[in-house]
């Protein structure tokens, strides 16, 4: 069979799986011929480690570090006013001094100030390590999405959970090792968020709309309603030996080779993906707990996946970039952090209860902050600020009650232990028993690694 029929019958044999296959990802349980090891295999981590899975909770568009985990009281008294000079280039024009709208207060053991827009995360402070002096290298948000996500800002990297799972795979041959969550579309940047790049497209992330509730709709094509399974299995394996046939005549090209396993996960899902996203088998104390919202029923699919060994979980605020507030920062920080603040609180509890929290590393923050000056001509909303930011850390071995770093006393630019987002990655990937300079991935002639030639390690963090 020549290579035209062999396309016209991929395209002729549909599963009903189109958009989950064409994602490029996954798992092929039984082809032997196919490769020696299934590439999203638990694999051995460089060092034992209490951190098995991540979850990033991702803030995009930037919030604000002085209105949510960094108080800075001298804004009070410059509100209005010009700050003293700082040296420091603003995206655009800003204005005076501008004060947070909300109230901080110590919480813990720990007495660590968290604005009232958290009151119910900052329970769980006395578990969570807050860096309050990150930094990144441009306040642009496609740039510093990048940099954060896949740690170039510039050229195509891999993402962050195309690299753990890589390096750990997953521990459910039936689910994707890494999701991504983001209701109601893309985020800037789209899918270059989670891409595989130059790994093997297995380790691509997974997207999911979770504005849908219905399990049918939140996977894309999950189904099949007019070909019974059986035959669809024998679609599937004709399609399966077509594939390889062409791998074998390619020497094992390792994108047909991601294709075959793409189509082998999307069959099996069937029944695994359904069964983690049907949250009518949760008790009515816990969907109370979590709230019955876009980000309560994110989370709550979270814990889900974690459970059933996905390794990697991303959950965003939404489609474009919700946190950048440039005006109204108040009104809309504060429904920002409303639809946030419980599902948070509930989903570290519900990790503490069932066990899974020293073994689960979550992260919470934006691309970037920003600026403790108001954008022109009023005091109603702040520009993008890399100099200076926060993010917070807990769960798997992450030394909870802490605060790493200081901005400066306008919450403008990172000056105590600065946090750069390559130590970050450096830090939790430590956290996951990977050596960052030893997790490398050959390509073009050279060692890539997710840190590139930068990264330390926040030793202030690790418990």
């Amino acid at each position: 069979m020549n290579l035209l029929s062999r396309r016209e019958a991929l395209l002729r044999s549909g599963t009903g799986f189109g958009s989950l296959a064409l994602a490029g990802l996954m798992i092929n349980e039984s082809n032997a011929e196919v490769g020696k090891m299934d590439p999203l295999a638990p694999k051995q981590a460089h060092y034992p480690s209490k951190a098995k899975h991540v979850v990033h909770l991702f803030m995009n568009g930037g919030p604000s570090q002085v209105d949510t985990f960094d108080p800075k009281p001298m804004l009070d008294k410059y509100h209005g006013k010009p700050l003293p000079e700082t040296n420091l280039r603003t995206e655009r024009k800003t204005g005076a001094a501008m004060r947070s709208p909300f109230k901080f207060k110590k919480h813990g053991q720990s007495g660590i100030e968290v604005s009232e827009l958290f009151e119910n995360t900052a329970m769980h402070v006395d578990d969570m390590c807050i860096i309050r002096s990150m930094h990144a290298d441009v306040p642009n948000h496609e740039p510093s999405l990048m940099l954060m996500n896949c740690g170039d800002g510039r050229l195509p990297r891999p993402s962050f959970g195309s690299w753990v799972t890589y390096g750990l795979g997953s521990e459910n041959k039936n689910l994707p090792g890494f999701v991504v969550m983001c209701p109601g579309g893309y985020p800037i940047v789209t899918t270059q968020n989670w891409r595989s790049s130059f790994l093997p497209g297995v380790y691509q992330g997974t997207y999911l709309d979770t504005k849908n509730s219905d399990p049918d709709k939140l996977v894309a094509f999950i189904r099949n309603s007019e070909m019974p399974v059986a035959r669809q299995r024998k679609q599937l394996d004709l399609v399966r030996l077509l594939n390889e046939e062409n791998l074998a005549s390619r020497n094992f090209d390792p994108q047909l080779e991601s294709r075959i396993r793409t189509f082998e996960l999307a069959f099996r899902m069937q029944s695994e993906a359904t069964d983690a996203f049907d949250l009518t088998k949760e008790t009515k104390s816990i969907r109370e707990l979590y709230g019955d919202t876009t980000n309560g029923r994110q989370l709550l699919y979270t814990r889900r996946l974690i459970e059933k060994g996905v390794r990697f979980i991303q959950v965003w605020s939404g489609a474009g970039q919700p946190w950048d507030n440039h005006d109204s920062l108040e009104k809309q920080h504060k429904k920002l952090a409303g639809d946030w603040d419980k599902p948070i609180a509930a989903f570290l509890l519900d990790l503490k209860q069932r066990g899974l929290f020293d073994s689960t590393l979550v992260l919470w923050g934006g691309e970037f902050g920003r600026t403790p000056v108001a954008e022109m001509p009023g005091l109603s909303g702040r520009d993008h600020n890399h100099y200076g930011f926060t993010c917070w850390l807990a769960g798997g071995g992450v030394k909870g009650g802490t605060v790493v770093g200081s901005t400066d006393e306008f919450g403008f630019k990172a000056e105590q232990n600065p946090v750069h987002v390559h130590d970050l990655h450096a830090t939790m990937l430590h956290l996951l028993g990977m050596d960052h300079e030893k997790l490398t991935y050959r390509y073009a002639g050279r060692d890539f690694r997710l840190t590139d030639v930068h990264g330390n390690l926040i030793k202030e963090i690790i418990a």
